[in-house]
């Protein structure tokens, strides 16, 4: 009993198990409304259904959250993601508009190599503010927020920027072996990311400096580098994310596209059992944290909750997930619940008194 008790706490305690058990109800919440919403079903060589959309969809905010998850690891935070995905959105439409034929592939590798180009250029800021100069991270990367979403209203003159071009729509909703080429996309950035940080020393260090940086620099570490480099990859991440936004739509509003998405980021991670204080990164719980985002996101929709309602119906389930993951919360849960001992006899009391 005691060996099976133990397996038990084992699985309870671990940081994914909470979050996945949210996902299965949101799921079966979803089935029980709606009994097909678990079927995919094959046509014309690609997968359809509410599951295939749910994480073609989410692919997006994976991307954001896993550049978000190394940020955090480090001790800092990065509110300027949304920004950077309208900026190199709006750059890559606006090049891809100007072109004569806009389903020209080398123009749009060329408008995507451009926006990617500047998303670095945009990352190296943030790195430079915060680590070059020292500035608080949550105020370095707020001067990019705004003035990254005024920049993205200047490259779109304010302007809703259309284009039909199939070959950058593939990005969003283009299909690769039968799966959304979108997921394909966030597959192979979050491999390429688990590699590098997983089978190298690169996430050991990340989660160094996010411990103790100057401990980190005094062993040998070059802190301000890797603060450095991990804002330029939560740009890199956010302007393939802001690829994939505006060909889901074939159009960039740069007061519009990833509005709001770090904040959906952060979530991402928080539920994903990465803590905010940095130290420690967990990739995996956040990819179930954004999955568990965008469901939370098609049920609201699904199940026609009014608009005004949604966000505060999303606030409350995300603040259970974040109670019910935390092991302060629930070793004090079950503290209160846990069955209290009886009084003591006078006869057990005379007997505790007694020397052995």
């Amino acid at each position: 009993m005691s060996t099976a008790r133990t397996r038990l706490a084992g699985v309870t305690g671990h940081r994914l198990f909470w979050p996945l058990v949210v996902l299965v109800v949101l799921l079966a919440a979803n089935t029980v409304y709606r009994p097909s919403f678990l079927s995919v079903e094959l046509k014309n060589g690609h997968l359809y259904g509410s599951l295939v959309d749910i994480v073609r969809l989410s692919a997006p905010l994976i991307l954001v959250a896993l550049g978000m998850s190394l940020v955090i690891a480090t001790g800092g935070i990065d509110l300027s993601v949304g920004s950077v995905a309208a900026v190199c959105g709006a750059i890559a439409c606006l090049y891809i508009s100007e072109q004569p034929d806009q389903n020209n592939l080398g123009a749009v590798l060329t408008a995507v190599a451009i926006a990617f180009g500047v998303a670095l250029v945009l990352g190296a800021w943030n790195g430079i503010l915060v680590a070059g100069i020292g500035i608080q991270p949550i105020i370095a990367t707020l001067i990019l927020m705004v003035a990254g979403r005024g920049l993205a209203q200047l490259v779109t003159s304010g302007q809703i920027i259309t284009i039909n071009s199939e070959p950058y729509k593939t990005i969003g909703v283009g299909h690769l072996l039968t799966l959304p080429f979108a997921i394909i996309i966030a597959l192979a950035v979050t491999l390429v990311v688990a590699v590098l940080t997983r089978r190298t020393a690169l996430g050991m260090i990340i989660e160094a400096v996010g411990g103790n940086a100057e401990a980190s620099r005094l062993a040998g570490v070059r802190s301000r580098r890797i603060t450095f480099l991990v804002y330029v990859v939560s740009a890199a991440c956010a302007a393939v994310a802001g690829f994939m936004m505006t060909a889901n739509v074939s159009s960039a509003d740069g007061n519009a596209v990833g509005l709001w998405v770090e904040l959906d980021a952060i979530l991402a991670v928080v539920i994903g059992g990465t803590s905010l204080a940095g130290g420690r990164f967990y990739l995996s719980g956040t990819i179930v944290g954004a999955l568990i985002i965008q469901t939370l996101t098609t049920s609201v929709y699904a199940m026609n909750i009014d608009p005004q309602t949604a966000l505060l119906f999303k606030a409350v389930v995300v603040i259970a997930v974040c109670l019910i993951q935390a092991p302060a919360f629930r070793a004090r849960f079950r503290r209160r619940h846990a069955p209290t001992a009886a009084p003591a006899t006078p006869v057990e009391k005379q007997k505790e008194q007694v020397p052995a």
